[in-house]
């Protein structure tokens, strides 16, 4: 797994609403788009978001990321770019998908 990168296995593009996004808009989103969640990307802090998020880069190991899941207890991480902002999402299901074979990473999206 060590040579499996995060970004030959995120979820891209992200869906995002802005700070002021009313919960329930939000969560209409999510129901429309077949997702769990989305990413909040105004710089202020709305009541239904977590504040401090886990992010992670396309070039973090799969076991890096897993790890990180584990010890934080969630289930997404967006993946960002120094430039480009948010450039995807990995999640448990992502991980999932991959080991049981249900994803080949050769034929998935990879960031360089």
């Amino acid at each position: 797994m060590d040579d499996i990168f995060v970004g030959s296995l995120m979820t891209s593009p992200v869906t995002t609403v802005s700070a002021d996004t009313p919960a329930k808009t939000a969560a209409a989103t999510m129901i429309e788009d077949g997702i769990s969640s989305v990413v909040v990307v105004d710089e202020a802090v709305a009541d239904h978001m977590t504040a401090e998020v886990v992010t992670t880069t396309v070039h973090e190991s799969v076991e890096g990321i897993a790890d990180r899941l584990i010890e934080h207890g969630i289930h997404h991480v967006p993946v960002v770019d120094d430039t480009e902002g948010v450039v995807g999402m990995v999640t448990t299901t992502d991980l999932t998908a991959y080991l049981s074979g249900s994803v080949d990473s050769k034929t998935t999206r990879a960031w360089t």
